[in-house]
């Protein structure tokens, strides 16, 4: 009888070094990012992207025949058309100034309300047990779906009923019930994640509940809060549909009072230029003051 030999393939040769690890999509990309030619691509997408507002900026320090006769980029040829008349003009028009207030007046509080009442709902349902949570949860999600279009009509006639409409209070309660969902969506997802050891510890340490959430969870939760109340702030300030609807029309926000500039005196470009860029100016300040605090919770919240 004879035997067959078993033929055993040959195994690979082994590297000699140490085997790296592919890695993944995201990091090769971030490590291919630093090559001069991307870096350049980056940089012209940025000056296209802030070309209107450049123009906008420059458009606003000249005069209105000078907007009138050439385009905004003459003034890299002629600098000495540059000139501060427009704001002048700008800072004497009560209107124009007045709405500025407004808009602060509407602003301000709608963003601290979202901010305070979401985190604290934030945490009540990440970290409080209490009858149908999730089920509660649910209908806050399901809320973030709801256009603010089908609710313009109905909220109109409630706040003609309780006294509230062309208030200012009552554009500031529209923007934080719409601004609330989100809120509390995005921060009870960011509470859920601290851990649960943490929270026990202080717990054991005598910490009540407001003091274990002013202590522990908002220290921990400042990134995504200052996420929010960037977003919020945004929403708010740049608003004009709602501000037409519910504002008062003697004191409108500064979104209306340039539209219902466009609309009386359609050549009044020495007031409108510089209000556009003054009220472009403010949302850019609030952004740049709190960016550290927005990219850590923007990255917080893609890692997690």
């Amino acid at each position: 009888m004879t035997t067959v030999d078993r033929v055993v393939p040959a195994e690979r040769p082994r590297p000699a070094g140490p085997v790296r690890a592919r890695q993944p999509l995201p990091a090769r990309i971030a490590a291919r990012a630093g090559g001069g030619a991307l870096r350049i691509f980056l940089i012209l997408v940025a000056l296209f992207w802030l070309m209107p507002s450049v123009g906008l900026l420059l458009s606003s320090l000249r005069s209105p025949q000078q907007i009138a006769e050439s385009g905004w980029w003459r003034v890299l040829a002629q600098p000495a058309q540059l000139t501060w008349d427009n704001y002048s003009q700008l800072l004497s028009n009560g209107k124009v100034m007045g709405s500025l207030l407004t808009t602060a007046a509407i602003t301000v509080p709608a963003t601290l309300l979202v901010v305070v009442i979401g985190s604290l709902a934030g945490y009540a349902f990440a970290w409080l047990d209490f009858p149908a949570r999730d089920g509660w949860f649910l209908v806050v999600v399901g809320l973030l779906v709801v256009p603010v279009q089908v609710a313009l009509i109905p909220v109109a006639k409630l706040f003609g009923a309780v006294g509230l409409f062309e208030t200012t209070a009552g554009v500031i309660l529209f923007h934080t019930a719409f601004g609330l969902p989100f809120a509390v969506f995005l921060l009870r997802n960011f509470f859920a994640e601290i851990p649960r050891e943490l929270l026990e510890a202080a717990r054991l340490d005598g910490a009540g509940e407001l003091r274990l959430f002013t202590r522990v969870v908002l220290p921990l939760g400042g990134p995504a809060i200052a996420s929010l109340g960037i977003f919020q702030f945004l929403w708010v300030w740049n608003d004009m549909l709602v501000a037409l609807i519910f504002a008062d029309s003697g004191h409108p926000p500064i979104t209306v009072a340039l539209q219902q500039e466009v609309r009386q005196f359609g050549n009044n470009i020495d007031v409108l230029a510089p209000g556009a860029f003054l009220s472009m100016v403010v949302p850019l300040i609030v952004f740049f003051a709190f960016q550290r605090q927005f990219v850590s919770g923007v990255m917080a919240g893609a890692v997690k």
